[in-house]
């Protein structure tokens, strides 16, 4: 099973007539917008222009108008607003653009993100009796809170105003609130409905920047958008798409000082900064704090203007990062053997240790499914409590799982392939078990095997610097607007050797017998003891600007024996 093979399905043909609707395109480049469900020149011209969908006005979103009335009475009275966040990108980008708007709009505004290890997830009783006592009169939450139903009648019980503002799928009941923003709520006509907790922030932020009629450059908190919304893994498409290009242009010429000093310790251009690094190269540091530590090192980064603040948080972020990166390494070993991951009629993975890193399970619960394609759970077990971060497959709903034990669980929560959940000790055997019925009983019958997919056959002749401009058109990519992926086949390799550490990589050349490319196939290195003469290949094509030199590389994902 650790060396699972994938496999491949390449995109239907275009149809003639979306092929006649996109003639006004190059022909790979309708069979990529077909592949994406552009099929008319419209709104194939409207998905690559990033347009954002009209209609989509703050106030329409179900409670925005509210919550932006009673902030600027907030504003206009003189009292503290706490702005309750995540410890994640998504909930630290948030807080920062909250934090920023309502200063600039003259608000006595402060952030607070719990402890993972301490507070754990979102709201606590704990933390809303101290801000109560700390003379805090409007708590805003961002990216948390919209299962909270304990904590949100505490804080009623208190006397505190609370404004709910998440993104994440809502419970059978709705908490308490002041005011409630989730434009997943069953009654919110709001159209966008998979917008990350900083894209919603966003939409309470310009409610408010609209109730007051500030001259505020809105435009400014789009880098925010960008960072939270591309690390949280949401849809990139419709607002999205649009929120997430114009950030990346605001990101190429970045005015917050954190943000160069993030992209500097990176390695990031930023004239060049992309979507992917965001996910791979950005994203992560910034999430590395609350993983190991807290996550006010990367508010202060981002809220700060002074560079030598910022200089030395990025580099203490760039640290926590390599710490993490090793502790994920070390627990997916123990967690690999804990689950039983190699055996073939596991449907469910579930590792839990008492020395976890709760803020790694995630990642390696991650790890896990990469490695196995099986859903999985990995969790922190404490003295009374298990916590858990779990994720999935296509073909299995964690959260729907967990909504099924939810008699047996404290607190659960998340998206279909993503979730988490804390139980008492003396609920874990039988959880575990209802969860692994449920698995069985959904993906016994299922072709287990990760499906790779392409958007279309082609010959290694067709790659050129020309096409590469059009497929920049697609950016930003990422989450349900993926790069595109082609498939190659019958190439000759030319050349190969292992590169990176312990020689994990694997670097080639390729040929058609009539043009040659070079290619990088990470993680693969041990092909090298047993490379084939041909090759067929699954790959992205991609610029690799190399000390300053423009080339075109193969990123292989997947490579097979040519038969």
């Amino acid at each position: 099973m650790s060396s699972l093979e994938k496999r491949w399905q390449i995109a239907a043909s275009i149809t003639p007539e979306a092929d006649k609707n996109l003639e006004a395109f190059p022909p790979l480049l309708r069979q990529l917008l077909f592949n994406r469900g552009y099929a008319t020149h419209q709104a194939a011209t409207d998905f690559l222009n990033a347009a954002v969908p009209e209609g989509n006005d703050a106030f329409d979103m179900l409670g925005v108008q509210e919550a932006a009335e009673r902030i600027s009475h907030a504003i206009d009275k003189g009292e503290r607003i706490v702005i309750y966040g995540d410890y994640d990108t998504d909930g630290v980008t948030a807080s920062v653009l909250m934090v920023q708007t309502l200063k600039a709009l003259g608000a006595d505004v402060e952030a607070y993100i719990p402890n993972r290890f301490d507070e754990g997830y979102g709201l606590n009783k704990e933390a809303l009796s101290r801000l109560k006592e700390e003379n805090a009169d409007l708590i805003i939450t961002v990216d948390c809170g919209i299962r909270a139903l304990e904590e949100a009648q505490h804080a009623k019980e208190l006397g505190l105003q609370l404004i709910i503002s998440d993104h994440h799928t809502p419970g059978p009941k709705l908490p308490w609130a002041t005011a409630l923003i989730n434009p997943k709520q069953a009654d919110d006509t709001y159209p966008e409905k998979n917008l990350a907790g900083v894209g919603t922030a966003f939409k309470l932020a310009s409610g408010v920047i609209k109730q007051r009629n500030a001259d505020f450059d809105r435009g400014a908190l789009l880098d925010l958008v960008a960072l939270g919304t591309v690390a949280d893994m949401v849809p990139l498409t419709g607002e999205n798409r649009a929120m997430v290009r114009h950030g990346l242009q605001r990101m190429r010429q970045p005015r917050r000082q954190g943000l160069q000093a993030l992209m500097g310790i990176a390695g990031v251009e930023p004239k060049s900064v992309t979507a992917m690094h965001i996910g791979f190269m950005l994203g992560p540091r910034l999430n590395a704090a609350g993983r190991l530590d807290t996550a006010l090192d990367a508010l202060e980064l981002l809220l700060s203007d002074d560079v030598f603040v910022a200089g030395s948080l990025a580099q203490k972020l760039d640290n926590y990062n390599r710490e993490r990166q090793k502790i994920t390494r070390d627990m997916q070993s123990i967690a690999e053997e804990i689950s039983g991951a190699e055996d073939p009629d596991k449907f469910l993975l579930f590792a839990a240790h008492k020395d976890f890193n709760p803020g790694v399970v995630g990642l390696t619960a991650s790890r896990l499914v990469e490695q196995y394609y099986r859903p999985a759970i990995v969790a922190e077990q404490g003295e009374e409590f298990t916590r858990a971060s779990c994720r999935s497959i296509n073909e299995f709903n964690i959260t729907e799982a967990l909504q099924e034990c939810a008699d047996l669980l404290d607190h659960f929560g998340g998206h279909a392939a993503a979730a988490g959940f804390t139980a008492k000790n003396e609920n874990a055997t039988a959880l575990i078990e209802r969860l692994e019925a449920l698995a069985k009983d959904q993906l016994e019958t299922v072709d287990l095997r990760p499906v790779l997919h392409a958007d279309k056959e082609v010959a290694l002749d067709e790659l050129s610097f020309g096409l590469l401009d059009q497929l920049e058109m697609l950016e930003p990519t990422g989450y349900a607007n993926p790069a595109p992926r082609f498939v190659s086949r019958n190439v000759q390799v030319q050349g190969s050797r292992a590169v990176g550490k312990e020689s994990t990589h694997l670097k080639l050349t390729l040929t058609d017998g009539t043009i040659s490319h070079d290619a990088i196939a990470f993680r693969q290195g041990h092909w090298v003891e047993h490379m084939p003469s041909h090759l067929d290949v699954l790959y992205a094509f991609e610029r690799n600007d190399f000390r300053g030199k423009r080339q075109l590389q193969l990123n292989i994902q997947d490579l097979k024996a040519s038969e």
